[in-house]
């Protein structure tokens, strides 16, 4: 699991400072999981592809759900700087590491039970739900899910007078995001948007569904992983068990290499420009997400767009084999605004 240090939040900065980072926290899990994605070959693993798919989407309204609040409280989201667009191979923001004080590295990792577990790491609650044969991860520090608890408490301390959110400010329903969005005006509506963010992530301490009734992120990639459909079981104790195969191929991925921030594609013009067209589509989504959680509302409807464009150049990279290699490479996720 992340094991994050914990943050003070004494003061509405800290908590505009923790809720930053949450952000950026939400904006860090995209890349690995559209990366695993996009290494899928056509017409395979259609149950993985769509079950990490809906993931994407609910971490992306995670992320305006915590912009929102942000906002709630006078703070500016920033999404569209290189200081906080994470790099790959690297950590995520807050993480400490294991006990063992060595960093927790995310890598891009085409579809595969590495990129699973890595995910399921990312995922993982406090306390996850054992089933019957179960995951022996013993937590240390804070779960992501504790950090979102403890950013609740805080935000519960504020006075009315410190929620104003500007005009514009908040994002609301997008046909995208249809009945996911909505305005956070004050400490109710923040903590509504809270547990959304951690139930849609972690599930709970007695359910792996969330607040709608779906399987929380954490166990949709556990049921990849494992290649078994979990369900309702009322003759276990925990309500659930291990069932049916999921239909994972895990040879049905194309032959994407790993990290391709690391790779070297000078003397590659072909790789070069898939790369380069993929990181102009993902600098463009982040400028367009920015401005419209910091007044413009109406480009996300623009963000929406580049994110299909990022798909298109991706689906171009993927299949783009290397000079002299029989492999290709997928989007290494780098913010470069010359290009824009």
């Amino acid at each position: 699991m992340i094991r994050l240090a914990p943050q003070p939040m004494d003061t509405v900065d800290d908590m505009r400072h923790a809720l930053q980072k949450a952000i950026e926290l939400e904006l860090s899990t995209l890349p690995p999981y559209l990366y695993a994605v996009f290494s899928i070959e056509e017409g395979a693993n259609e149950a993985a592809r769509s079950r990490i798919g809906a993931i994407v989407l609910e971490e992306m309204t995670h992320m305006a759900l915590a912009c929102n609040i942000l906002n709630a409280i006078g703070g500016r989201p920033v999404l569209a700087q290189a200081s906080v667009v994470p790099a790959y191979p690297g950590p995520l923001p807050y993480d400490i590491g294991g006990d063992d004080g060595e960093p927790f590295l995310v890598s891009l990792l085409p579809f595969s039970k590495k990129a699973m577990a890595q995910a399921i790491h990312i995922e993982e609650p406090e306390d996850p739900i054992k089933f019957s044969a179960g995951l022996e991860l013993a937590p240390t520090f804070q779960t992501i899910g504790e950090f979102y608890a403890a950013l609740d408490k805080a935000l519960g301390t504020l006075p009315p007078e410190v929620w104003a959110a500007p005009a514009g400010s908040q994002v609301t329903d997008h046909p995208f995001f249809a009945g996911d969005l909505f305005p956070v005006v004050d400490y109710a509506s923040a903590s509504t948007a809270i547990s959304r963010i951690v139930s849609e992530g972690e599930g709970t301490t007695k359910s792996p569904l969330d607040f709608e009734g779906d399987l929380a992120h954490y166990y949709r990639f556990e049921e990849i992983r494992r290649d078994r459909v979990l369900q309702k079981d009322a003759g276990k104790p925990e309500g659930f068990s291990w069932g049916p195969p999921l239909g994972v191929d895990w040879d049905g991925v194309l032959p994407v290499i790993k990290d391709p921030a690391e790779h070297d594609f000078a003397g590659d013009p072909a790789a070069q420009a898939a790369q380069d067209e993929c990181d102009r589509a993902f600098t463009v989504l982040l400028q367009e997400l920015e401005r419209a959680v910091t007044g413009e509302p109406g480009r996300m409807g623009n963000a929406v767009r580049a994110m299909f464009d990022l798909r298109m150049a991706a689906r171009v990279a993927v299949r783009t084999p290397l000079k002299g290699s029989k492999k290709s490479a997928g989007p290494a996720f780098r913010f470069r605004p010359e290009l824009v």
